[in-house]
């Protein structure tokens, strides 16, 4: 048997790899191969900045977002916190981002939302967190896309023990501030306010709260998994409904018998048009549904999950930006 130049081998198995990896890159193998890894690769990347504790601090990230953080505010277990501290942040400044993210703008009474941008901000000491409270206020700007009066909410992890996710008014901190403090309307093309608690900080107004409300009902066929909670942590499966011409994220969490979910009880606008979606991530597959619909009173909505790839999902979420 005549031997292979072990030269030539060596170009044979590049050339294999080499084709092996195109094939992947093509779209046969997906990037993400759960939910979680979907809203860490595709969600907001956390920023972060090293700053001094001492002293004050103002710098912007990457979205637009301005802050300002004064010297001696943060405190580790109730004792002041001196020298380098890592800030990390993230922004949700349009729809696909919150998508991304495995996020939503629910209020916490299940009344949808609409954003005008959140963030999530955190500071920390050789990786552990400082306390959330602060002593002073962080001042806080976020590009405003429209004008007018919106107002802020804090984030609520673990809503109904869980671990899902929406906004309520902001909590006093342990220090008898108030957890925000907010000019009337954007100011200079920016929404502008204080913040006296690290964590999730949103810019919201309700959306069409005058409307009859109902409840909304989504089968979901061929779904591959389980509801997925806040940002992917737990389940596969997310469903939403987007209205048209307006930054609403509502997320249906609520499981509904047998694949089955539902909106919060008598929160849904009767009138609002948006599309239904629901997308999976399990074991490496993506699904997909998506149907444009007028909200109906006591509405029933099937979605058929197919089989997609991730490029097909991302230009989906994508176009809901300007949808």
């Amino acid at each position: 048997m005549k031997k292979l130049n072990p030269t030539y081998a060596l170009i044979i198995i590049l050339i294999l790899f080499s084709a092996a990896c195109k094939k992947d890159k093509g779209g046969n193998r997906n990037s993400a191969y759960d939910a979680k890894e979907f809203t860490t690769l595709f969600g907001p990347k956390v920023q972060t900045i090293q700053i001094d504790a001492g002293t004050s601090n103002t710098f912007t990230l990457k979205g637009g977002t301005k802050i300002t953080i004064p010297g001696g505010i943060f405190r580790k277990n109730g004792v002041t916190v001196t020298g380098a501290v890592t800030i990390s942040a993230r922004e949700f400044l349009d729809r696909s981002s919150i998508l991304f993210g495995g996020a939503n703008t629910n209020h916490i009474s299940g009344a949808p939302l609409h954003s005008d941008g959140f963030i999530y901000l955190n500071a920390s000491v050789n990786g552990l967190s400082v306390d959330k409270k602060l002593d002073q206020f962080i001042s806080v700007s976020i590009p405003a896309k429209r004008t007018g009066f919106t107002q802020i909410w804090e984030g609520a992890e673990n809503v109904n023990n869980d671990n899902q996710f929406a906004w309520q008014a902001p909590l006093k901190n342990a220090n008898g501030a108030n957890g925000i403090r907010l000019e009337t309307g954007s100011v200079q093309g920016f929404y502008n306010f204080d913040m006296g608690n690290l964590g999730w900080i949103n810019c919201d107004v309700f959306y069409s709260y005058t409307n009859p409300k109902t409840t909304v009902k989504v089968n979901l066929v061929n779904n591959p998994g389980r509801l997925a909670s806040f940002m992917g942590l737990d389940g596969e499966t997310f469903v939403y409904f987007c209205a048209k011409g307006s930054n609403v994220v509502a997320q249906l969490y609520t499981p509904e018998g047998t694949n089955a979910v539902k909106s919060y009880d008598d929160m849904m606008p009767v009138g609002a048009e948006g599309k239904y979606i629901s997308f999976s991530i399990k074991g490496g597959k993506y699904y997909m549904a998506v149907q444009e619909s007028t909200v109906t009173a006591n509405q029933v909505i099937t979605l058929n999950l197919t089989e997609v790839n991730e490029q097909q999902i991302q230009d989906v979420i994508t176009s809901l930006n300007n949808y």
